[in-house]
């Protein structure tokens, strides 16, 4: 239609790629040397907030009321926020009774530290997840007594590969 800058199918496109975590820099190259169309960063950018109202829906969706083993990390990544720094993405990654796996969510925080898994945690629950077997995580300080709190009887197992990783060290 008339004064539509850009495709629907191009818009599909610049939400996968930036989805996948290509930069809106690159994204914008891409779709000048694929289609000839010229799209600045800042237009990438406003077409890929579309994804804000779905990320939200996923981090209040229902979630399923059992999981046999929740896995629970937090790795560090280069995020552009204000500055280019390192932030701590939490992941918690279930294993439902069927043997069906699901991240069940995430968060960014500057730094790991137990208020965040708390919140996190009891987020969850209030959500649906009412009963998990088995909780795995590495030794950040805290953790079990957060886990007992909001998973009273729920086990806890310090992940093997963060423990070979430490003895490593």
């Amino acid at each position: 239609p008339d004064y539509k800058q850009h495709s629907d199918v191009l818009e599909s496109m610049i939400i996968k790629l930036y989805s996948k975590g290509v930069t809106t820099r690159e994204i914008a190259d891409l779709i000048e040397k694929m289609y000839g169309s010229h799209y600045s960063p800042a237009q990438v950018s406003n077409i890929s907030k579309q994804m804000i109202p779905k990320v939200e829906a996923y981090h209040k969706r229902k979630l399923s009321d059992k999981f046999f083993c929740v896995y629970l990390d937090a790795t560090y990544l280069p995020l552009r926020r204000e500055t280019f720094e390192r932030e701590a993405v939490y992941i918690a990654i279930g294993i439902k009774p069927n043997g069906h796996k699901e991240v069940i969510d995430y968060c960014i925080a500057p730094s790991e530290n137990i208020e965040v898994w708390t919140d996190m945690l009891q987020n969850m629950k209030s959500r649906g997840l009412k009963q998990v077997e088995l909780f795995l995580s590495d030794g950040v300080v805290g953790m079990k007594t957060a886990l007992a709190r909001t998973y009273p009887k729920a086990h806890f197992q310090r992940c093997l590969v963060h423990i070979m990783r430490n003895i490593c060290a």
